[in-house]
């Protein structure tokens, strides 16, 4: 089986320690993750990993960093058994910076349509998923803390496993950084 690729944004503030934390709480076993938003869903390569990078690299140089807001908790149930939370500001910057990157050597046809989210939990059964979704609303509806992440820095991503990834490497966003490699 060929490996799959994403593009992540790691979510590593208050808002990222909440979510793995609710994780831990609701779902032990699907802790292994760390907080992101999807920016490219999994993928086979049309092309090199190289290929592929350089895209990355490429956008990234020409893409400011923009902040998103996160709304309330949701689910894409009967679809996929997964409890997410919804950017509810600036998702359109999520949806344009996926656009720009599903090109050359990352280009896929969606299964379905892009949306912007912070995957909480993607469970093995709707029943899992339907047990876990009424207390992470609750857990997310006390939570204090602001809710605005800045997305700066993208992580190209390699599947090792199904739900286990590798981090490839981190890739800033904005002009002012310089092409490293």
């Amino acid at each position: 089986m060929l490996p799959q690729y994403a593009l992540v944004a790691y979510v590593r503030n208050a808002v990222g320690a909440f979510v793995d934390d609710l994780r831990s709480q609701l779902c032990a076993d699907h802790g292994h993750s760390p907080a992101h938003i999807s920016i490219l869903p999994p993928r086979t390569l049309q092309g090199t990993e190289l290929e592929a990078r350089d895209i990355v690299e490429e956008v990234c140089r020409s893409v400011e960093p923009f902040e998103v807001v996160m709304g309330e908790v949701q689910t894409f149930m009967p679809v996929t058994p997964t409890v997410f939370v919804r950017v509810a500001h600036g998702a359109y910057r999520v949806r344009e910076l996926h656009d720009m990157l599903n090109r050359g050597a990352l280009a896929s046809d969606e299964p379905w349509l892009f949306m912007p989210h912070l995957t909480l939990f993607k469970m093995e059964t709707e029943e899992r998923a339907r047990a876990a979704y009424a207390p992470a609303v609750r857990l997310w509806e006390r939570y204090s803390g602001s809710r605005r992440i800045v997305i700066d820095e993208l992580t190209f991503v390699r599947s090792l496993e199904p739900n286990r990834w590798m981090d490839i490497a981190p890739i800033p966003l904005g002009s002012r950084y310089a092409h490293v490699r």
